[in-house]
């Protein structure tokens, strides 16, 4: 079918490769297991939130804003990606992060003060309240003639979901043949626009999440308000049900932006099977989700299975000391 877009501006090197993991594939004995490397999709703006910035930013613009506005924890890639952009784009960017200001700036967070962002740092709860605090940011602009931007964590918002509906179209150009599609879940909205995205061009693979935090009724209840917010919004709703929302439970570990010792250990393998580096908060759980799930026989040996790789490359190397001795 047609989709009509939104508008969007070119910030990303896409598309992105699909690689075949041939190694992980032969050690698994199990179907043939591929990688989107969606952390390529630039250097500093490396990772899955440069596309729905694609769509943000174009928003942003069309409101004529001159300062993005957003959140997340202190080592956010949705945030690094932010400020790096608008520094592109000749805007501003404010950054609430949640934690305290550490003694020496590393990963993501090192990024952020490299491109002159203005970094608030926000207890957790300060946290709890912070879409009030930038509104109060935005009112704040709005006094001294200046226009505010906000944007939701990990830009999960109707506009923001755009980025990866249009990267499951382009999964839709590159090789049509997947069985299942496997993305890490953080905030929902890269697997929601996968998800519709699905619906959309009628891709043939069903879309998995592995949750970093929370459990499986969360994502379910989340990414179906994700979905009902973008039908809302946008004239070319899906039909589709709740149970097709299909999440991986049992592999967030400690906990967002927490790790121990098995997602080291799926860091180590990638790493030295097929050269590829995962970020210990997102990326490493959702292969450690995909790899025991091959194990138990989830996915048979006929099936071809797509990871997306979303990027968190800084993020793991703000993290090297808990990584241990190698």
């Amino acid at each position: 079918m047609k989709v009509e877009y939104p508008k969007r501006i070119s910030l990303a090197n896409l598309p992105t490769r699909i690689e075949e993991l041939n190694s992980l594939s032969k050690t698994l004995q199990g179907p043939s297991i591929w990688i989107k490397r969606d952390d390529l999709t630039g250097c500093a703006t490396s990772g899955n939130k440069i596309r729905k910035l694609e769509f943000v930013i174009a928003d942003a613009l069309e409101h004529k804003a001159d300062t993005l506005i957003t959140c997340g924890w202190v080592n956010s890639n949705h945030a690094r990606a932010t400020a790096v952009i608008a520094k592109k784009m000749g805007m501003k960017s404010i950054l609430l992060l949640r934690g305290e200001k550490p003694s020496v700036m590393h990963g993501n967070l090192f990024l952020d003060g490299l491109v002159g962002a203005d970094i608030r740092y926000l207890s957790p709860a300060e946290y709890e309240r912070r879409y009030e605090i930038i509104a109060e940011i935005v009112s704040e602009l709005k006094k001294k003639n200046r226009v505010g931007y906000p944007i939701p964590a990990g830009a999960t918002y109707p506009v923001g979901i755009w980025g990866y509906i249009k990267a499951a179209e382009e999964i839709k150009n590159q090789s049509p043949d997947f069985d299942a599609i496997l993305v890490p879940v953080g905030t929902g909205g890269t697997y929601a626009g996968l998800f519709i995205g699905k619906k959309l061009f009628d891709l043939k693979a069903e879309i998995y999440g592995v949750n970093v935090e929370e459990d499986e009724d969360y994502y379910r209840e989340r990414i179906t308000e994700i979905i009902e917010e973008w039908n809302k919004s946008f004239h070319q709703p899906i039909s589709y049900s709740r149970e097709e929302i299909r999440i991986i439970d049992g592999y967030q570990g400690k906990g967002y932006s927490q790790f121990g010792r098995n997602e080291i250990e799926v860091i180590k393998l990638l790493a030295r099977t097929e050269g590829i580096i995962l970020d210990p908060v997102y990326t490493a759980k959702a292969m450690r989700g995909l790899i025991e799930e091959v194990k138990k026989g989830r996915f048979n040996r006929n099936e071809k299975i797509l990871f997306i790789h979303t990027g968190g490359i800084f993020g793991l190397l703000s993290r090297v000391e808990e990584m241990g001795n190698l």
